[in-house]
């Protein structure tokens, strides 16, 4: 799960299915307050892993191959070494790219890419229309990832997370580019208030938008502030983790990463990003299902308790600016409330 919503965050457009299956998982642990819901298809994950390393096993003979190929290429330019390793090579990654499709229509599973099972393949190849049954098995399994309900959520998520951002984000460039000291760093300041009120509420209000599926919802402060009553406690900690947890990955910032694997860093983005929308989800939970206020001391404490935690995140965020590879631009990348993706990746 991890690695598909890594890849996928790198993919401009596509990106947008990350965040929306991230924001669909916290609405569902908001709706039951059952944290195992928050992991959707994991049995359509687990096929798919072990798809991917059924197929990285036989590629590791023809990688072999290759390689030998390319090395006799270099040593000997048009030699007789080399023509053979290049017929080799076309011979094997036919044969191992037909085994490779049989598994694939078997099922996929581990067994299916260690054992070609040839007398069953011969009877496939004997019924009629061996092809339709499988294309009309491939387009319900994609019918059932629902794949247009995650990006509707995740485009609406971002378009709320950006009108929220916007203001804050905009100050902190007008104070970035002022020259002079005391201005700069007056506007920078009310950038950071502004950007911190912002963080209190969007986590909530994006998980209540995926609940609801209402727009409206992504503007409802009256609604988190009433759930935040209800339970001071458990938002504190929603909002710590979530905050807390996107810090360690401004660090992922500073060098700039090579496009081939800009994925691999997004590997920690989804990881520690995903526990923090489960738990969001489980703090909106536990305000819906009380219908009344905590003691007005809890309240109070959850609130002070708040402020270092949001005052911390705001000078990392600011602070970024002079650390990441591409100067202000780095304060459009709020990650923990935008899609997964590091590097102007939104």
């Amino acid at each position: 799960m991890i690695g598909a919503l890594a890849v996928i965050s790198v993919i401009p457009v596509l990106n947008l299915l990350s965040l929306g299956y991230m924001l669909e998982a916290s609405a569902r642990v908001a709706r039951s307050g059952r944290w195992r819901d928050g992991f959707i298809g994991m049995q359509s994950f687990s096929s798919l892993g072990k798809i991917v390393f059924g197929i990285w096993i036989w590629m590791l003979p023809l990688r072999l191959i290759y390689s030998f190929w390319i090395d006799a290429e270099l040593i000997d330019p048009g030699g007789a070494r080399g023509k053979e390793l290049q017929g080799l090579f076309a011979v094997c990654a036919s044969v191992v790219g037909l085994h490779l499709i049989w598994a694939l229509i078997r099922g996929g599973r581990l067994r299916h890419f260690f054992w070609p099972a040839p007398i069953s393949f011969i009877r496939w190849l004997g019924t009629p229309h061996p092809v339709r049954p499988l294309w009309n098995s491939f387009v319900n399994r994609i019918k059932s990832l629902t794949i247009l309900k995650y990006f509707r959520t995740g485009f609406f998520g971002f378009v709320v997370a950006a009108a929220w951002l916007a203001l804050p984000v905009l100050v902190l460039f007008l104070g970035a580019s002022v020259k002079l000291d005391g201005p700069a760093f007056l506007i920078s300041l009310l950038g950071g208030i502004l950007l911190g009120t912002v963080a209190l509420f969007l986590p909530f209000l994006q998980t209540r938008l995926a609940m609801t599926n209402s727009l409206r919802e992504g503007f409802s402060i009256r609604s988190v502030r009433t759930l935040f009553r209800r339970a001071p406690i458990a938002f504190w900690l929603a909002l710590v983790i979530t905050l807390l947890f996107s810090l360690p990955l401004y660090l992922l910032k500073i060098e700039l990463t090579p496009r081939e694997v800009a994925w691999l860093p997004n590997l920690l983005f989804v990881f520690f990003l995903f526990p923090a929308r489960i738990l969001t989800g489980w703090a909106v939970h536990r305000g819906e299902k009380r219908e009344t206020s905590r003691i007005w001391v809890s309240r109070w404490l959850a609130r002070l308790a708040a402020l270092p935690v949001v005052a911390t995140y705001v000078l990392v965020v600011w602070l970024s600016q002079y650390l990441s590879w591409h100067g202000s631009l780095s304060l459009i990348e709020q990650h923990a409330f935008l899609v997964p993706a590091p590097l102007l990746g939104l």
